[in-house]
């Protein structure tokens, strides 16, 4: 049996992979780690909560002792860590909280890995989770490979990067079997809304400001959310023991163009006038050291182990946008605050 601790499960992609590790695998135990800080939710995973192999706790990658005491009582055989600060803005205003969390929370986990399983490594993995902004910004042309080098242009893609550093640098010292993958933006349901399409969905159903950095003209390569699960599965069984595998949407798309076609489909969803939208666009002063673009090359990904993306991109945007309108209750419960008093309510009384 595998004993797998998913470290931030209760955010966006980390509830998106436990939900899927619980579900798919009911053979494995599968234990999240979260802090809970502002994105992790709980209502993420009313789902599974009760099932027999999931088990939540409340903790920090940072508390060494927590994570020592956690290794050595459940005696993981695998750890996917997705846990991260992971909106740039933020690393703009406070950098050293994305130091702390990425960088010394990554290296509190590898030390408890590597000393709980003392080299004795047999049918171990530890697998991070990274992104393809520690690569830097690409111009009109070319992509992100795995030996691109990095060049992080903002605190949180630094600290990614460090972060990444730390895992290979376990590997080569240690022999610590690792895996990394680097993922393109991802989108779809229980995204907290602070990011480009949960927010922007959020204010066209309240008739609120669409603020677009700059012009709009910075293009990202988009990903669903449930690909990039699936994506993290297929490498966490087949991929290789110190390989990285970077894994794109394939849908490159400008700020402006994702924001118009948002608003195309949201009018026809609301039943709204055609345009009525996308009135609601407004151009904001660029954000500091803003990349222009991020295109993944995944073929590695799609040769090696037979991973391609599902969907694209206009499909997974109303897939995504359907969701948050029969989910009103989770955004609104979000946007004031109030998903934060359901582990009050569901775990203190246990």
């Amino acid at each position: 049996m595998q004993i797998i601790l998913i470290t931030g499960g209760a955010g966006f992609i980390g509830s998106h992979l436990t939900r899927l590790f619980v579900q798919k695998y009911p053979h494995y135990k599968i234990v999240n780690l979260d802090a809970l800080t502002y994105a992790g939710n709980l209502n993420n995973l009313r789902d599974i909560e009760n099932e027999p192999n999931y088990t939540f706790i409340k903790g920090d990658i940072t508390d060494a002792a927590l994570v020592n005491r956690l290794f050595a009582e459940h005696r993981f055989t695998g750890v996917l860590h997705c846990a991260a600060e992971s909106h740039v803005d933020r690393s703009i205003t406070d950098p050293l909280a994305f130091v702390r969390t990425n960088v010394i929370g990554t290296s509190t986990l590898l030390l408890a890995a590597k000393e709980s399983w003392k080299q004795d490594y047999n049918n171990k993995i530890f697998y991070h989770i990274s992104t393809d902004e520690v690569y830097g910004s690409l111009g009109e042309t070319g992509f992100f490979y795995e030996n691109t080098a990095y060049d992080p242009r903002s605190p949180y893609s630094a600290s990614k990067a460090s972060s990444d550093h730390f895992v290979r640098a376990f590997y080569h010292t240690y022999q610590l079997p690792v895996k990394i993958s680097n993922c393109s933006n991802n989108y779809g349901p229980y995204h907290f809304p602070e990011k480009l399409i949960p927010l922007s969905i959020n204010n066209i159903m309240n008739n609120k400001p669409l603020p677009i950095y700059g012009k709009g003209e910075n293009i990202r390569d988009w990903l669903f959310v449930e690909d990039h699960a699936r994506a993290i599965d297929t490498i966490y069984h087949n991929g290789k023991i110190g390989e990285t595998y970077n894994i794109g949407g394939h849908n490159e798309w400008t700020n402006l163009a994702l924001i118009k076609e948002l608003c195309r489909q949201m009018d026809t969803k609301l039943n709204r006038a055609e345009g009525t939208s996308a009135g609601l666009i407004t151009f904001v002063k660029d954000r500091a050291g803003h990349d222009l673009r991020y295109a993944i090359d995944a073929t590695k990904l799609k040769e090696e182990l037979g991973w391609v993306p599902s969907l694209q991109f206009e499909e997974g945007l109303s897939k995504t946008i359907d969701w948050y309108l029969a989910n009103t209750n989770w955004l609104n419960d979000v946007v004031n605050g109030h998903y934060k008093d359901y582990y009050e309510e569901q775990y203190h009384k246990r």
